[in-house]
């Protein structure tokens, strides 16, 4: 019987080790995290009708890997761990949940399930930092601008919101990615609250 020599033997058993032992891939959801509770709304508008977005975000995140910050100068894109949707999906259903729950309203969509004709609010958003720090801190900074009637100047507003990481992994992130969309997502409902207000 033919002998396979040890050293062939060793590295097809090392790498059907390697093949059985691949990192699975973990998937991640963004999620509504405004408050539920009536005292805390911002308001109560439950006739009002809002679409959110479109979204734009800068190209070093628009990936289906999550990105995170390892040095100034330095990202990793992570293989294995990945956004189960596309963040331009992701960032305008949470915000319009969101906003459903601060202003009382049913009446919110994302502009890819309704489009923008019928709407009292159209709000879109400019995400310019959308940064993760593994077991420290989450960044998301991004312009809004919240456009009512034809030929009408939109209301335009700057958010920026530090989070810490929820926990020391990449739930952690995730969930504080969630946290600081409910606090872009709560001064939009102000800006819209305030608008409301105004004759027009």
């Amino acid at each position: 019987m033919m002998r396979v020599p040890g050293i062939i033997a060793a590295l097809l058993c090392a790498a059907l080790a390697g093949c059985a032992s691949a990192p699975k891939e973990k998937f991640y959801v963004l999620s509504a995290s405004a408050p539920l509770e009536p005292t805390q709304m911002v308001a109560s508008m439950p006739n009002i009708r809002i679409v959110v977005g479109p979204v734009t975000l800068t190209e070093i995140v628009d990936r289906p890997q999550l990105v995170t910050r390892v040095a100034p100068n330095q990202v990793a894109i992570l293989e294995q761990q990945r956004w189960a949707e596309s963040l331009k999906i992701q960032i305008p259903r949470v915000v319009a949940e969101n906003l459903s729950a601060l202003l009382g309203t049913h009446h919110v969509s994302t502009y890819a399930q309704s489009g923008a004709s019928d709407a009292d609010y159209r709000v879109a958003l400019e995400v310019q930092r959308f940064e993760s720090r593994l077991n420290e801190a989450i960044t998301i900074e991004a312009l809004w601008a919240i456009h009512r009637g034809t030929g009408e100047k939109p209301i335009s507003g700057h958010s920026l919101v530090r989070e810490p990481a929820a926990s020391p992994d990449y739930d952690g992130l995730v969930t504080a990615h969630s946290r600081a969309l409910g606090g872009i997502s709560h001064d939009i409902a102000e800006a819209i609250r305030a608008a409301s207000a105004v004759p027009r």
